[in-house]
């Protein structure tokens, strides 16, 4: 596994790069020549009460170029390595063909990131900026249209929001996260599934509630399916079914919905010849009673989904009652990840804007 940190001024990147090197034992990986970063100069002496921590000068770990440090990692890809030194997209799109390789951001508010800077400014005894100098400062870091870091952290797998003042509650913040799981490496089954799920998804028509289905048969997809309105009908989102677009409750006036499940899409696709003994349905919400019934009636083996659903409880009892086996995927934490504060380890996962957590 190899993890690229990239990180707003005093966010915390350099720290996050320690607690893997002493966690998980990590080999910290540099380039000759970096950008330079709006940094005081590390020194020898202790840390401070805040989350700041000595990063190492440049070591025999040290590369002139990305193709050397990639030649050296790929090499050795079973290992465990970092890098804080990735600078620009070029470098990125570089290190994203290895399929070892995941980006992570380090953030942290502008107020907790201005009083950790003049936490080291005393250390290195140089004068502390004023609140507007920090935050010009940390906008040319980021927003520079040259230099700017923003280009890297919108395509971050994980980012990370650091306001901790104590060490020992960071690092139990990212033990808790588990961020050497090697799921956020290349997807499970599962998780590769879940996303045609989500994709297809993407094509929905309904006005109330997208959803997505694939249907695999030893691990080869037979069919997809979305919600909407039937072949030859107004789509949903032209005013092709009255009761979605009335806006009515959900799990409301099911009867009079035009509206196909993508469950059922993905059924209707297939034909029960195709399904046979062993399909697993991957649906990103839950079903709902109507096309659990059908689900047992096909002969899928399991239906794993993603959200839950109002009609759960009714499901599980009919599709337990079929032989047909329901879990929920729970897949490693990726996007927005809150880390905890004060002296609790409080970690928050916001949602993408697919619903998945």
């Amino acid at each position: 596994m190899f993890i690229g940190l990239c990180g707003t001024i005093c966010a915390g990147k350099h720290t996050v790069a320690k607690f893997l090197v002493e966690a998980y034992g990590f080999q910290i990986l540099r380039l000759a020549a970096p950008a330079s970063t709006p940094l005081p100069k590390p020194d020898e002496g202790p840390t401070t009460t805040t989350v700041v921590s000595h990063f190492p000068e440049k070591s025999n770990d040290t590369f002139a170029s990305i193709d050397e440090l990639l030649e050296y990692v790929t090499g050795r890809w079973q290992e465990r390595f970092v890098t804080v030194d990735i600078e620009n997209e070029d470098a990125l799109d570089a290190l994203l063909k290895r399929p070892f390789f995941i980006l992570v951001s380090v953030d942290a508010p502008i107020v907790v990131r201005w009083k950790r800077y003049i936490e080291k400014c005393k250390v290195y005894n140089s004068p502390p900026p004023t609140l507007e100098a920090f935050v010009t400062k940390a906008d040319t870091h980021m927003f520079n249209p040259r230099t700017g870091l923003i280009p890297l952290f919108v395509r971050a797998t994980l980012q990370l929001l650091n306001p901790s003042e104590s060490l020992d509650v960071f690092y139990e913040s990212l033990k808790s996260i588990d961020l050497v799981d090697e799921r956020r490496l290349r997807p499970t089954w599962d998780a590769y599934f879940m996303q045609l799920a989500n994709l297809a998804a993407q094509r929905s028509n309904c006005m109330k509630r997208r959803v997505g289905c694939v249907l695999v048969r030893e691990k080869r997809v037979i069919s997809t399916g979305y919600n909407g309105t039937p072949r030859g009908l107004r789509n949903c989102n032209e005013g092709g079914c009255s009761r979605c677009n009335s806006g009515s409750t959900g799990g409301s006036s099911l009867s009079t919905c035009l509206c196909l499940h993508a469950e059922e899409n993905a059924l209707l696709e297939a034909g029960r010849e195709r399904i046979g003994k062993g399909s697993i349905l991957y649906c990103d919400t839950c079903p709902c009673l109507t096309c659990s019934v059908k689900i047992a009636q096909v002969g899928i083996s399991e239906v794993v989904y993603s959200q839950a659903y109002s009609m759960d409880n009714k499901t599980a009892e009919v599709l337990s009652a079929g032989g047909v086996k329901l879990r929920q995927f729970s897949p490693p934490r990726e996007g927005i990840v809150l880390l905890g504060q004060n002296n609790e380890v409080t970690t928050r996962f916001y949602k993408h804007a697919d619903g998945s957590g």
